[in-house]
């Protein structure tokens, strides 16, 4: 459970330095999703979840970190 939060929070993190960084540039970003259709939306998601389980199983699997 430590372990779940810890990583809540680290997304959280994550999510939110592009917002400190640059909010001009983030506003603009928005916006263009916004405009985007959902199915290009939809698509966009299906990559991210893949590449982030496929780094999730690499990770477990080999002995780099």
């Amino acid at each position: 459970m430590k372990i779940l939060i810890l990583l809540v929070g680290m997304v959280l993190i994550l999510e939110g330095i592009p917002y400190v960084a640059s909010p001009e540039s983030m506003r603009d970003w928005l916006k263009k999703i916004s405009e985007m259709k959902a199915e290009h939306l939809r698509m966009l998601g299906l990559l991210s979840m893949s590449s982030g389980l496929a780094i999730c199983w690499f990770v477990q699997r080999s002995g780099f970190f």
